[in-house]
């Protein structure tokens, strides 16, 4: 089952699976597990790049990402009571500048993996609604632990969907917002000047 996941992966990032199809057929935990093992690999076979060619290293992470994060959903998330305030272009536009913020930070975050063994770990509590947000938890074994959660939904299409994440105990979500909420104080609630000082 892992040889065919990988296999998947690879077809799915290669764009020779609709990603549709795929993710019909797979749970939150599996689409998950694909996801974050696809995505260790290629940070294995593209870490020289952080050196040299750190856009490059980036590029990789993002198109693995992009098959399993919504990252439209990842901004309404950090938007949280703004988002409704918020136009579609400036809901886009934020999507657009997190899925370049999330890609640097998670891909720094895991550029010292060397193969580490990856754990999934037995979810609390899980929902008798199969279509509930699901929390899958994993951790890296190594000399130190690393431990990741991933909030998972099915969209629209039936497909589960990334949209909130919890690294090393910092839910990116929460701290996010909290940046957008400081800076809607600071520019009077104008969203585009607070998309404009994103960093």
């Amino acid at each position: 089952m892992k040889l065919f996941k990988k296999f998947a992966g690879t077809l799915l990032i290669a764009g020779l699976i609709p990603a549709l199809s795929l993710g019909q057929e797979m749970s939150a935990v599996e689409t998950a597990e694909l996801g974050v093992e696809t995505l260790l690999q290629t940070v294995i076979d593209s870490k020289d790049f952080f050196l040299s060619d750190r856009e490059r290293y980036f590029s990789e992470i993002e198109s693995v990402l992009t098959t399993f994060v919504d990252f439209e959903a990842v901004a309404t998330v950090v938007m949280s009571r703004y988002a409704d305030s918020a136009t579609d272009a400036q809901r886009q536009r934020f999507a657009d500048i997190l899925k370049t913020t999330l890609t640097r930070f998670y891909g720094a975050s895991l550029v010292s993996y060397n193969g580490e063994e990856l754990v999934f770990l037995t979810p609390g509590n899980p929902s008798a609604d199969p279509k509930a947000d699901t929390v899958v938890g994993m951790e890296l074994q190594g000399d130190t632990a690393l431990r990741l959660q991933y909030q998972m939904f099915l969209n629209e299409n039936d497909e589960w969907k990334l949209k909130n994440l919890s690294l090393a105990g910092i839910n990116l979500g929460r701290q996010y917002y909290t940046q957008f909420a400081t800076l809607m104080s600071q520019h009077g609630n104008d969203i585009d000047v607070v998309l404009n000082n994103w960093r």
